[in-house]
């Protein structure tokens, strides 16, 4: 059974005011100042930087040894969000991972639709290596439409020639912006956090013309072939949980070791909601174990 947190939190999503017909600058605002009640703990160092043209931060947790890199692309439907919205949680799994997290603000749909974010993600990724972080310790990871345009800019890496990481970690990965999975349907009830009616529109926002199976911005029908080892998070109780089973099974046909891991009464991105949420703490310190048994240490020794 969920720990009683979870219903405190799921009852405050179902307490939010529609946001039908609310301007895009108001919804964005609103998660801004969401984080302000997440904030980053005084102890986090802070570092502005990126490439030109791509704003990011840099997240160093105290005591850890910074050996591991891990590239943090933000959710929020490619619309909104940001690295500040994203931060306390990016904070944290840097901890969890002993490593030090670079974050960039990707340019947002609709006034920067595909591939704006997508060619600003892999920015960030090529600017890290000339900083002289070393792919082999560097995991590149994503929420929600992070965790789809975290895959995006595997498939736009490999193609290009480009050194992979050593690891991918998704949670909840937004992957099928056609909502074809049976999920959508069957968790509809369940899930407090997505409204499917508007997941259609959203998808356009970010794509206004084009086929929405373009593999760069529906991850689901890329070809998963040399990606690199691969850990997903999801909940049991979010429409996208088919993003994310379908992935894993696409994945490990192609070859890639996988992980899955269906959290059970776990809404969307429920990670974001560490250290209230006691199922929260334990997923992110997984991910830090993952990331660590496959980037934290040298090539040779793996």
């Amino acid at each position: 059974m969920a720990s009683p947190q979870l219903q405190n939190i799921i009852q405050m999503i179902k307490a939010r005011p529609s946001r039908e017909g609310v301007p895009i600058e108001e919804t964005r605002a609103e998660f801004e100042q969401l984080a302000a009640a997440f904030p980053v703990a005084d102890d986090v160092k802070r570092e502005k930087a990126g490439p030109d043209g791509v704003p990011g931060e840099w997240f160093t947790p105290p005591g850890v040894s910074g050996d591991i890199t891990v590239y943090w692309l933000h959710g929020g439907g490619y619309y909104m969000g940001s690295v500040n919205t994203h931060a306390r949680m990016v904070s944290l799994i840097a901890a969890a991972a002993d490593a030090r997290a670079f974050a960039v603000d990707y340019r947002l749909a609709p006034e920067n639709p595909f591939p704006a974010g997508l060619d600003d993600a892999v920015s960030g990724y090529r600017w890290l290596l000339e900083q002289g972080a070393d792919p082999a310790r560097l995991v590149i990871g994503g929420d929600s439409a992070g965790g789809g345009l975290a895959l995006a800019t595997l498939q736009r890496l490999r193609e290009a020639g480009d050194p992979l990481p050593a690891a991918t970690v998704l949670l909840s990965p937004w992957t099928d912006l056609e909502s074809t999975g049976e999920s959508i349907k069957t968790r509809r009830a369940a899930d407090p956090m997505i409204d499917p009616s508007g997941a259609l529109e959203t998808a356009r926002g970010y794509l206004p013309d084009g086929d929405l199976r373009d593999p760069l911005v529906s991850p689901l029908h890329a070809d998963f072939t040399g990606l690199p080892r691969m850990l997903i998070q999801v909940g049991d109780a979010e429409i996208l949980l088919d993003d994310s089973t379908r992935v894993y099974e696409r994945a490990e046909a192609a070859g890639v070791d996988v992980t899955l891991e269906v959290n059970d009464e776990m809404i969307h991105v429920f990670q974001f909601f560490a250290p209230l949420l006691p199922e929260a703490v334990a997923a992110i310190e997984r991910l830090g174990e993952f990331a660590k048994s496959h980037a934290g240490a040298p090539a040779a020794a793996r």
